[in-house]
């Protein structure tokens, strides 16, 4: 059995004397695809910082590709990681050539200068735009996109170091029906390919969560309410206790849906006659 990717074990994160997340064990495995859910404020983005080695948690232990953290040189694990995240990363400045805001990613820098490109750098960073369907965006500058192709380019830049582990932070977040649908048809063609590195995806949202996801977390308050394959988490009752409100969820060729779940009619007022 292959070492996990990650391995969360019994993690509190804890901030002015409140927990972030609490006791929080979680194992990401190699070739899975993770969906983490739950509502406004409950520990997710914190959940992507420990993730991603950028946030050491107040107790308890995380492995990364079977190193333990805070015993090894965090730096030599990052380029493993690819993260897109306007709460984690920074983006590429306004001016910047697309293309060149995805290939300066193989150097970890923000904004181009006078370091050389490989032919063979540049040809992977045109590779990947193309794959997230941005090749023709190659020589606009990243200030003049519009959110759907920003998230598309963003996620390019993330795979330019070939990452083990993908962290994607609500990437249809403010976009439009189209561009959102866009998004998900790339990344279900994306969770398809197995040469690539295994994903964890957070969102508000089960529509948002593209086909071909294998797993699913749920959050809520800072705590793991449930964990394990989609089929067995995203069900009516886990969702509706995650997010406190009852719900109704469908599924239809493979992509979840939610509403709230319908009770009875309201009463009609009593007339009184006077």
């Amino acid at each position: 059995m292959p070492d996990a990717v990650l391995r969360l074990d019994s993690v509190n994160v804890v901030r002015d004397g409140s927990f972030l997340i609490q006791d929080v064990t979680w194992e990401v495995s190699p070739g899975q695809r993770w969906v983490v859910l739950g509502p406004n404020g409950a520990g997710k983005t914190t959940l992507l910082q420990v993730a991603s080695g950028r946030l050491f948690p107040t107790s308890g232990a995380v492995d990364l590709f079977g190193q333990r953290l805070g015993t090894v040189n965090i730096l030599d694990l990052r380029y493993r990681v690819g993260v897109v995240s306007p709460a984690l990363v920074e983006t590429p400045p306004p001016d910047e050539r697309v293309l060149d805001a995805v290939v300066t990613a193989g150097w970890s820098v923000i904004g181009r200068g006078d370091e050389p490109y490989d032919e063979v750098d540049l040809a992977r960073a045109a590779t990947l735009l193309t794959q997230f369907g941005c090749r023709e965006l190659s020589d606009r500058r990243f200030g003049t996109l519009s959110e759907g192709e920003r998230k598309r380019v963003l996620i390019a830049r993330s795979l330019m170091t070939d990452p083990e582990l993908l962290l994607l932070d609500e990437p249809a977040s403010g976009l439009d029906l189209g561009a959102r649908e866009a998004l998900l048809r790339r990344l279900t063609r994306f969770a398809a390919d197995p040469a690539a590195p295994v994903t964890v995806l957070v969102s508000h949202h089960v529509e948002e969560i593209p086909v071909g996801v294998t797993h699913a977390l749920l959050v809520r308050g800072g705590q793991v309410r449930a964990a394990g394959p989609v089929a067995e988490v995203l069900t009516a009752p886990r969702l509706s206790d995650c997010f406190g409100i009852p719900l109704e969820v469908s599924v239809a060729q493979g992509r979840y849906a939610a509403r709230l779940a319908a009770g009875p009619p309201p009463r009609r007022p009593v007339s009184v006659a006077v």
